[in-house]
């Protein structure tokens, strides 16, 4: 596991922390991936400011305007059929479990496939939902019977030892039999990371999520999407379900659609799965004031014209960068990514998962390096991943692949 030296942070501008004794530290992963403007983002700090002077929580029975407001602007960019939205919550936990229960109240089904190394929450059932044992080991209630597992689409370390496109996306058609054999019999939905974030940044190969989709079709399944990482730009696109082609029938998102840290969440859907009643998934702060001016201010500006065409072209050149480093550092088996969302899987001589040396390729970005970086799988994991925000500057990306690089080169 990966431990930080201390730190007392202070201030934050751009994607940079400073601490009390005015040292700058460089946050090349936004946080907990959810800072995706930064620190100080001008236009959404002033309308957090403004919303807080007028008013900052009603009850949601009076606050219905103002989500119409931003489920407004995200369904003007989600894909083609989502043209519905829920705002009851303010955490990515939660949202999946809203898109659950969404699913099995509408298909009277009860079994949810998701896949090995997702995670979709820290709540006991989205714990139970997540793809790692390790985080359910100690709690009995998160290993339940509706929960069904299969192998992710990691074509690095394939589960059936295939390699692509030869391998006739055995990864899905095994989902049929793990159904047919392994379920209660009825099974509601699919959820799914169009990247899975903390499995190690894992990129599924063109046509899976074609061929995903036709499953789900003909299980009568729904086709959930957890964007709650890679949603409101990470990928360049505001969806990454748009750039995969997924065709979901709905949308989780959290994290980045608070700009700035601001805790909110949002589930999107065809309107034909607007089923729920507001007493089955409600919470206190869900749909709160605060949060819903930082979503309107985030959408404002990752919406302006240019925007994520900057994003996109920040990513090939971070991208550029990051791909130099295997010919330099033998430690790297593999560089994925898109957007800003990149990882570096670390391996050892043999090419076996290198768990150590990442988390002390993380430990000494901090220390020595004044680099902030986060490992896969809750440091259980091989992956360091490298996301700054979507407002880093060009010479932004080229400092912090330059301080990975001195890091690599000491550690790796």
């Amino acid at each position: 596991m990966q431990t930080l030296v201390k730190s007392v942070f202070k201030y934050g501008k751009g994607i940079k922390l400073i601490n009390e004794a005015g040292e700058e530290y460089i946050d090349g992963v936004s946080g907990t991936f959810n800072l995706s403007l930064g620190y100080d983002h001008p236009h959404v700090v002033g309308k957090l400011q403004e919303q807080i002077g007028n008013l900052s929580h009603m009850s949601s029975t009076f606050t219905e305007p103002y989500v119409i407001e931003v489920l407004d602007q995200l369904l003007e960019y989600a894909p083609q059929g989502i043209d519905s939205g829920w705002m009851r919550d303010i955490t990515g936990s939660t949202a999946n479990e809203c898109a659950v229960k969404i699913a099995q109240k509408y298909t009277g089904a009860d079994d949810v496939v998701s896949v090995f190394m997702s995670h979709h929450g820290q709540t006991q059932f989205t714990t139970g939902l997540s793809g790692n044992a390790f985080r359910r080991k100690a709690f009995p209630n998160a290993s339940a019977a509706n929960h069904l597992h299969v192998p992710p689409p990691y074509c690095y370390r394939c589960h059936y030892k295939l390699t692509y496109p030869g391998c006739g996306f055995q990864c899905v058609e095994a989902i049929a039999d793990h159904i047919e054999y392994g379920s209660s019999g009825t099974a509601a939905c699919m959820i799914i990371e169009p990247i899975l974030g903390n499995g190690g940044n894992i990129i599924p190969p063109e046509g899976y999520f074609r061929q995903l989709r036709k499953l789900c079709d003909e299980h009568g399944m729904l086709l959930i999407s957890d964007e709650v990482q890679t949603g409101i730009g990470r990928t360049g696109y505001m969806f990454a379900s748009e750039l995969f082609g997924m065709q979901p029938d709905i949308i989780t998102l959290a994290k980045g659609l608070g700009g700035i840290g601001i805790p909110i969440a949002a589930v999107l859907m065809q309107s034909r799965l607007n089923v729920l009643e507001k007493h089955e998934h409600s919470f206190t702060s869900g749909s709160n004031l605060v949060s819903l001016a930082a979503a309107k201010a985030t959408m404002d500006v990752v919406s302006q014209p240019g925007f994520l065409d900057e994003v996109k072209l920040k990513g090939e050149i971070l991208g550029s960068l990051l791909n130099e480093l295997p010919m330099k550092y033998r430690c790297i088996g593999d560089v994925r990514g898109i957007g800003l969302m990149w990882g570096l899987e670390i391996v050892d001589e043999e090419g076996a998962p290198d768990v150590r040396r990442a988390n002390a390729i993380i430990d000494a970005a901090f220390s020595d390096q004044q680099l902030i970086l986060r490992g896969s799988r809750y440091g259980f994991g091989n992956v360091v991943k490298v996301r700054p925000a979507l407002i880093a500057t060009d010479d932004e990306l080229v400092e912090i692949v330059e301080r990975l690089s001195s890091v690599l080169a000491k550690v790796g």
